[in-house]
């Protein structure tokens, strides 16, 4: 799962070769939902063999801040343009302003390295987390649904009580339950919806704390040749940092549109792209 944000953010896959797991069957009490589990992980993090990138659009509403960006991914990592706030094109004032960020954007090739490095810190944290998935909870086989590639195993998730978190960053699994939904076809991660049933601590560069009540919501689809995307996520969370200052997390994000751009774009190349825009075109 292309997770971006970094809540999915046991400890490694036992020494089992995924091929010699058994195939989980769709009958209740024949499928074994942590070896399904364990090979959807698997797939997650396993290299795909496409390298295809992708341009779209992501729709954010944080803490009452809406805006609609225009993503393109390339080898250097991402890169966006505003396009439209609460809904709107942006003003003159704010469309000048985004040229200007752009081509400094440009001019200092420093500023897209540290802007990948922060990306590829936040795959790490997420990567980990969905490798900790198969250990840290307990799966009950719920019944098939319908999901947005074709049918979908629905498993309920509790935690494991035997599960010891290999560091600060394992231990939010230990307050979380809800539903893992896996794609039947492609054995891919669909749904993540969690709930905090307990207040838990977490270290994702800081240390702090989340509070019971919170909810966590991803969703993943394949937007072509086999290529997953996260495609809806919205955080509702609150609590400490340093168990000082207060946090909290209101987030909804949405991105659509997905459309190839090659394998091998450069972030320049995607900066002119995105300059080549016409004005103020949040919908395309």
């Amino acid at each position: 799962m292309r997770i971006r944000t970094t809540f999915l953010l046991s400890a490694f896959l036992p020494c089992l070769s995924m091929m010699s797991l058994p195939a989980a069957n769709a009958q209740e009490g024949q499928v074994n939902t942590q070896a399904l589990v364990q090979r959807a992980s698997h797939n997650e993090l396993a290299p795909t063999g496409n390298d295809h990138l992708f341009r779209y659009l992501l729709h954010k509403v944080d803490d009452g801040k809406d805006t609609t960006k225009e993503i393109v991914e390339t080898r250097d990592g991402d890169v966006a343009r505003l396009v439209a706030t609460d809904g709107k094109p942006l003003s003159a004032d704010a469309e000048k302003a985004e040229m200007d960020r752009l081509n400094n954007l440009l001019a200092h090739p420093e500023l897209q390295r540290h802007r990948q490095q922060a990306e590829q810190e936040d795959n790490k944290r997420a990567d980990e987390m969905v490798r900790l998935l198969p250990d840290a909870f307990l799966y009950k086989f719920e019944g098939m649904v319908p999901g947005p590639n074709g049918p979908c195993y629905r498993l309920s998730f509790q935690p494991n009580p035997n599960y010891t978190p290999p560091d600060r960053e394992g231990e939010v699994y230990h307050g979380m339950a809800g539903e893992l939904w896996i794609d039947k076809g492609q054995e891919r991660m669909v749904k993540f919806d969690a709930h905090l049933i307990d207040d838990v601590s977490f270290g994702w560069g800081i240390l702090g704390k989340l509070y019971k009540g919170g909810s966590i919501l991803v969703e993943q689809k394949d937007v072509g040749d086999h290529r997953w995307e996260t495609t809806h996520m919205k955080l509702s969370l609150t609590g400490k940092a340093l168990m000082i200052k207060p946090l909290s997390f209101q987030t909804t994000e949405d991105a659509s549109q997905f459309e190839p751009v090659g394998s091998n774009l450069g972030y320049q190349k995607a900066v002119r792209l995105l300059q080549s825009l016409p004005q103020s075109n949040p919908g395309r």
